[in-house]
């Protein structure tokens, strides 16, 4: 059985446990703490340290680099699931880069406003630690002074998407290919606090986005 390694609000690790619930598979889910990456660490023989991971019988998936979508195209391969096909791969590989960088750059910072409902409070000095380490001291401070801009800024990066899916059901064709798991991911994580709604005016995205919820492979099989 495949076991994925998260935690759950992670946008990365969202996508991949989505793309699981999508294949239809029975998956356990091993969630550590945000700051622990002990397990990982160990898991991964001293090579990575990062979330989500999965292990599937003695084969241990990490990603790396960024880029380099690893463990969903593993995924893909193993489960026949139709994420990857050739004549997207050149576009695929834009856009999930625009929606890894411009609109999680966004989701993240709405998320972690509220990171004090999301964080066990023994694991809350850890993390703050790290963001202040990598975002500068106060920096969720200022975020919270700027929410408004980053809600605006993520509406206006939301537009291109909206515009695709005012002519097609999914970003690409007319089944979710990967970018379809990614973009869904990053907003999950900017939901999943419970403080915000999709967007008002992009209409299209809240459909994809129910449709997403619970599209199954199995829908699209000959």
């Amino acid at each position: 059985m495949i076991e994925l390694i998260q935690f759950p609000w992670s946008p990365f690790c969202i996508v991949q446990r989505r793309i699981l619930e999508f294949a239809g598979v029975r998956f356990k889910i091993t969630n550590i703490p945000s700051q622990d990456r002990s397990l990982v660490w160990k898991l991964t023989k001293q090579r990575y340290y990062g979330v989500p991971i999965i292990k599937d019988g003695r084969n241990v998936v990490f990603e790396i680099n960024e880029d380099s979508q690893v463990i969903a195209k593993y995924l893909d391969e193993e489960l026949e699931l139709g994420l990857f096909p050739s004549q997207w791969r050149g576009v695929q590989s834009v856009l999930w880069r625009f929606i890894e960088n411009e609109i999680e750059g966004s989701t993240f910072r709405l998320n972690d406003i509220y990171w004090k409902e999301n964080v066990p409070a023994p694991e809350q000095l850890d993390f703050l630690r790290f963001k202040e380490r990598k975002f500068g001291r106060g920096c969720i401070d200022q975020w919270c002074k700027e929410q408004k801009f980053w809600l605006k800024q993520l509406e206006e990066r939301l537009i291109p998407f909206e515009i695709i899916l005012t002519h097609q059901p999914h970003l690409l064709d007319d089944r979710p290919r990967f970018v379809d798991f990614d973009l869904f991911g990053m907003l999950e994580n900017f939901l999943y606090s419970g403080h915000y709604q999709l967007p008002k005016r992009h209409k299209q995205i809240q459909e994809w986005h129910r449709r997403m919820q619970t599209v199954k492979h199995t829908d699209f099989s000959a």
